[in-house]
């Protein structure tokens, strides 16, 4: 397996998942606040098995109703923690689903 392979690959016994938020409107006025943003972004700087994520908008000059994450973790649980550690995280604003994701081209690397 190649370097580039082997970052792309799940690691043995992690399962990915994706993380899908819901915000309310209100949810907004969290995103506007520098330091509760700032913090957010060293949060998911500080968890690598936060593989990649971000905002999700209805369209490109919208509000952000959303987001998107991949994480790998062991387990739901795992998961879950890392949703409720984090500073964006308002139960009454945000509500989330998770679901497991398998990746059906597994060689192909994605540079975003």
């Amino acid at each position: 397996m190649t370097a580039s392979e082997q970052a792309n690959s799940t690691a043995p016994g992690l399962t990915r998942w994706a993380v899908l938020f819901r915000d309310a409107p209100e949810m907004m006025e969290i995103r506007a606040d520098k330091a509760r943003r700032d913090a957010h972004v060293a949060y998911v700087r500080e968890h690598p098995e936060l593989r990649i994520g971000g905002g999700l908008k209805p369209d490109v000059d919208s509000d952000f109703c959303g987001a998107l994450w991949i994480v790998e973790a062991k387990d739901r649980i795992e998961v879950e923690h890392l949703i409720h550690g984090d500073p964006f995280y308002v139960p009454a604003l945000r509500a989330y689903e998770i679901f497991t994701w398998g990746k059906i081209l597994e060689g192909r690397t994605a540079v975003l």
